[in-house]
């Protein structure tokens, strides 16, 4: 028997966390990282030989023996796996501190089966890496929770039957190589289901009036109001309207243009005075502290960051004791955190601004899952953003100052003021009468918001709304004459549903219960990866593929994307790690099902692929005779009943021509246009242009090869084509047409041979640098057109300067400093010498949004920040910024891919007993 040591050994997650505890914990404690976890199940390629023809075979797990799992230690963590047996042989007690929440537990369990010590083991958990935390939680250990550890393999078990059987439909009746999932697949329906709303909108149009009054003889009392009624009945506005355009009910007056005009002329010429005025309270409360999902919804809104960045950043916080545990969605936070919050506020802002009593939240969202603290600055005691300015740079420093402000001033007093509302009214010359109504917000005292304001996600409403707050109405009082200074007619768009963008989609799921804290980003990110969704600027838009995807779940699936079920399945699981519900007997209804009451397993479900039309599956009408179809190798857009044909009755209108019977026309849609954009005229636009496709605009003079134009899938372009001997050719023997796109201001269907030409002769050779030699070549690229002289490239402003630029002129261009990224753009906008550096400074529009530099310094204009109407001393603010916080440091990672064997896996692998 080994002498004792009185060493213990502790096993965190990350490398971070391990560094930062070991300094914690002093030199009785050996502290190491599992680096995620160690051991999962294998796919069937991973399989051993003896295993892949066996009840594990399919999908690792037995699934007529309690769902027995088949776990194997990934091959990467092999040695890591080794180094921890080694430093267990040396200790006389093992703590596992890994997370706590579910994943967490279970990385503790698998460590524990793996490593199989001989020593006494305890479970560690924190929620904060500070000293006073991570000494109490060494002191104050219990055992391992067996129950969240079933939940979570639970989880893990249901998402390969659920992958594995779903998947290959999708592979064999839409394309190879396509994924389903059980949240991933309920958040791509969502998208689908908000672009759909979209495609079926109707826009309708509707007017009012919006006028300048004041009492009389006091211009410089002037306010705005806006037409409300006309004769006791209120004017329609956008929410009186369906998405098919239609007004919702008869009772509200639609106003078109010569209505409305007709008012405003009236009403200039008219008697206006006050009808009432009516003045209530205005409170406004503070927002709970941050929970994983409001964090992110939060660091989109204010700071543009994507769910998994946000996360990504963070993870780094906690790891280094800035902030708790980042998984979370609790809202509460400790006694000590209360005390250090409110003796903040307090000591910031004034004792006026705390309430007497601590505020307490309570979660409302759908399946809270187990009790966490909040997100908020570590420790019993917060350091404040200066306090750590110096240490933090860049995002990790946003996002503290974000959790900071959050955490303070939810334990601050409400913000007050009053609402005041004035109603106004006239008779018009024709007898008619009028109401306007105008209002206005004054806070008088505000309280919380002296520290922090939450975002909003629709900007027009958060604009209209903070302008509201700050609107002051003079004094009026009932049946006080008013001037008319001006009155307008002003016309008005109904807007279709918003598309979801990464924070309303995390709330949207939160709110469904679909999902947990630790999967949001994920979900988010894995839908776009698998070519599902999109970005445009931060709004989430669907592919076509996701159309079909979503389409075969919706009508063979329907359980499985139904998101009251998906749901359920998270309160289940909820069950499970609470003990009221056995993982067995639940992971056996869902896959076999239970005939007693009707349900039907995921088993049953598969079984029958037959009568799933594949062609009709990939089908999405869009109508006038108009499809759009998912081929093999991308979307396209076909007419199925040719136009001057009935497509409810299939006759031909007089005079209709129509050729080409049975032979629909097709063309191909390009990845920039947005499904709710594919009206039947933009189909019709498209099949104009591919009559046009593979047109031949006549033969290179030099080659004699034909050389035409085509539209592809990122756009139109010309080519050349070989001829038969060469075309043949493959291998290293293959030959590549010349091909080269358009540019954005030229049209394929204009296009001529000369043009041609000129594009399929880049990259040009401008000329040869004197001093080095090198060639300098004009040329065109994915982010635009450049100049490249061995291995430095230099952005040029626009494409026709390909063809234009001179010698002279590309010599220029490297003689000036190299700018980074976009630096090389046109200024939006010049603001003058800033006084810190004395370089002049302008605005110009990066790849991640607007931004002020002065050559050295790039700061990022804000949400409220308009590229056009920004001032110099706002520029130079933003600068000072900029500057007071230093560079922003990035660690680069270097990503290791490691080829999965299964080589001599059978011996090392570890089975999980059914429990």
């Amino acid at each position: 028997m080994a002498a004792a040591t009185g060493r213990k050994l502790v096993i965190v997650e990350s490398p971070a966390k391990a560094k930062k505890i070991g300094e914690f914990l002093g030199k009785d404690y050996d502290v190491d990282a599992s680096v995620g976890h160690i051991r999962d199940l294998p796919t069937p390629s991973e399989m051993p030989a003896d295993m892949k023809k066996g009840p594990y075979g399919k999908f690792a797990v037995d699934v007529n023996n309690g769902f027995d799992a088949y776990y194997v230690v990934d091959p990467d963590k092999k040695k890591k796996v080794s180094e921890l047996k080694r430093l267990l042989k040396g200790a006389d007690e093992l703590l596992l501190a890994t997370d706590e929440d579910r994943e967490g537990e279970a990385i503790a369990w698998h460590l524990l089966e793996v490593l199989k010590p001989k020593v006494p083991v305890k479970r560690m958990v924190f929620h904060e890496i500070t000293k006073e935390a991570i000494q109490r939680a060494a002191h104050e250990t219990r055992d391992l929770d067996t129950r969240l550890v079933d939940a979570q393999e639970t989880r893990r078990i249901l998402d390969r039957l659920y992958g594995y059987e779903v998947s290959p439909v999708l592979w064999r009746k839409v394309r190879q190589g396509l994924s389903a999932g059980r949240v991933q697949s309920v958040a791509t329906r969502m998208v689908v289901e908000r672009e759909r709303l979209r495609m079926a909108f109707r826009s309708a149009s509707y007017w009012d009036v919006e006028g300048e009054f004041a009492p009389e003889s006091a211009a410089g009392q002037a306010f705005t109001a806006r037409l409300t009624g006309v004769d006791g009945r209120r004017v329609a506005s956008g929410r009186d309207f369906k998405d098919d355009g239609t007004l919702k009910a008869d009772n509200v007056v639609h106003l078109d243009e010569a209505a409305a005009t007709a008012i405003a002329i009236s009403v200039t010429a008219a008697d206006v005075s006050v009808t009432s005025v009516a003045e209530k309270p205005y409170t406004r409360r503070p927002s709970a502290p941050f929970t994983t999902s409001t964090l992110q919804q939060e660091a989109s809104r204010k700071l543009r960051m994507s769910s998994k960045n946000a996360m990504r950043v963070a993870q780094r916080l906690y790891e280094n004791g800035y902030i708790t545990y980042m998984r979370t969605d609790s809202t509460t936070l400790s006694e000590s955190a209360l005390t250090a919050a409110r003796g903040q506020a307090r000591d910031l802002y004034g004792a006026e601004y705390v309430p007497d009593a601590p505020r307490r939240y309570e979660k409302k969202v759908k399946n809270a899952q187990e009790a966490h603290e909040a997100i908020r600055p570590a420790g019993d005691r917060f350091r404040t953003p200066a306090q750590v300015a110096g240490e933090l740079r860049g995002e990790e420093f946003a996002l503290y100052e974000l959790v900071w402000k959050r955490t303070v001033a939810s334990q601050m007093a409400d913000a007050r003021g009053s609402t005041a509302t004035v109603r106004l009214g006239a008779t018009l010359s024709d007898g008619r009468t009028v109401e306007f109504s105008a209002s206005g917000t004054v806070i008088t005292f505000r309280g919380f918001l002296a520290a922090y304001e939450e975002g909003r996600d629709e900007e027009t409403l958060a604009r209209s709304a903070q302008e509201a707050e700050e609107r002051r109405l003079p004094k009026l009082s009932e049946g006080v004459a008013l001037d008319v200074l001006r009155a307008e007619a002003d016309g008005h768009e109904t807007s279709p549903p918003a598309r979801y963008t990464e924070a309303t989609l995390v709330k949207a799921m939160e709110e469904k219960g679909i999902g947990r804290p630790s999967t949001y980003a994920a979900t988010v990110g894995t839908i776009q990866d698998r070519g599902y969704v999109r970005n445009r600027g931060s709004a989430l838009i669907p592919t076509w593929l996701a159309f079909a995807v979503t389409r075969l779940l919706e009508e063979h699936f329907s359980t499985l994307v139904d998101y009251d079920f998906t749901a359920s399945m998270e309160e289940d699981l909820d069950q499970i790690a609470g003990g009221q519900r056995e993982r067995v007997e639940w992971l056996e209804r869902f896959y076999f099902g239970d005939e007693a009451q009707s349900v039907e397993g995921l088993r049953h479900l598969v079984d029958d692929l037959g009568e799933i039309d594949a062609r009709e599956i990939s089908t999405i009408p869009i109508g006038d005779g108009m499809v759009v179809r998912v081929g093999r190798y991308g979307p396209y857009v076909e007419e199925v009943v040719p136009e001057g044909v009935d497509p409810a009755t299939g006759e031909v209108t007089d005079g209709a021509l129509v050729e080409g019977a049975g032979k629909p026309r097709r063309a191909t849609i390009t990845d920039d246009l947005a499904p709710d954009e594919m009206t039947p005229a933009k189909a019709r636009e498209l099949l104009e242009a591919a009559a046009d496709d593979g047109r031949v605009l006549g033969q290179d003079p030099e080659t004699g090869r034909d050389i035409i134009a085509k539209s592809g899938r990122y756009g139109p372009y010309v080519t050349e084509v070989l001829p038969e001997e060469l075309a043949a050719k493959k291998g290293k023997a293959k030959v590549k047409p010349r091909t080269a796109s358009l540019f954005k201001d030229m049209d394929l269907a204009t296009i001529d041979l000369e043009t041609a030409l000129r594009l399929l002769s880049l990259p040009r050779v401008v000329g040869t640098d004197p001093e080095s030699g090198d060639d300098i070549t004009a040329q065109n690229g994915r982010y635009g057109p450049y100049l490249k002289k061995g291995t430095d490239s230099r952005s040029l402003q626009s494409e026709p300067q390909l063809f234009t630029i001179t010698l002279e002129e590309a010599l220029a261009i490297y003689a000036q400093p190299k700018q980074r990224g976009r630096a090389a753009a046109a200024a939006l906008k010049e603001l003058g010498e800033d006084p810190a550096s004395g370089k002049p400074v302008v605005v110009k529009d990066g790849r991640f949004g607007p931004y002020v530099t002065d050559g050295e310094t790039n700061a990022t204009l804000r949400k409220d920040d308009d590229p056009d109407a920004i001032t110099p001393a706002r520029g130079f603010e933003l600068l000072a910024e900029k500057r007071a916080k230093g560079p922003t440091t990035r660690k680069r990672t270097t990503r290791k891919t490691t080829k999965k064997t299964a080589k001599k896996t059978a011996k090392k692998a570890t089975k999980k007993s059914s429990t």
